[in-house]
């Protein structure tokens, strides 16, 4: 009997908005181009968020992300040191108002993932898109 393999990488970093060297390891593992442009920008929205809204930009703060590469998903999870995020704030849609200060990453964020799930407290953003929708590089 063979077992699907899962494989996982943690990162854990000082609270920082130099995000792009990050960014290339945690979209490493996505073969196509195109999707790992939509992924990336989603999972930089998601660490921006997380730095200034979560942690309030204290670098003495830390960021833990944990990327998760399972048969059929690609997994990010994304933990700031924060209060977390009300429910009632964890909203989806484009905010109407041009100049409305939040609401656009979330937007976003939605856009980029096929499943977006928030953990009870509301610091821990859990962002997936299913394997059939990206190539993978490497071998499981």
């Amino acid at each position: 009997m063979t077992f699907p393999q899962f494989r996982w990488a943690d990162f854990i970093l000082p609270s920082t908005l130099r995000l792009a060297p990050l960014l290339e390891i945690l979209v490493e593992p996505v073969g196509c181009k195109t999707i790992g442009q939509k992924i990336e920008l989603g999972l930089h929205e998601a660490l921006v968020n997380a730095v200034r809204h979560g942690n309030f930009e204290n670098p003495r703060k830390q960021l833990r992300i944990r990327r998760i590469l399972t048969p059929n998903w690609l997994v990010w999870q994304v933990q700031d040191e924060g209060g977390g995020l009300p429910d009632h704030a964890r909203g989806t849609a484009l905010p109407t108002a041009l100049d409305a200060r939040h609401g656009r990453g979330l937007f976003l964020i939605h856009q980029c993932f096929d499943d977006v799930r928030w953990s009870r407290r509301g610091n821990r953003l859990q962002l997936a898109s299913r394997r059939s929708m990206v190539r993978t590089t490497g071998v499981f």
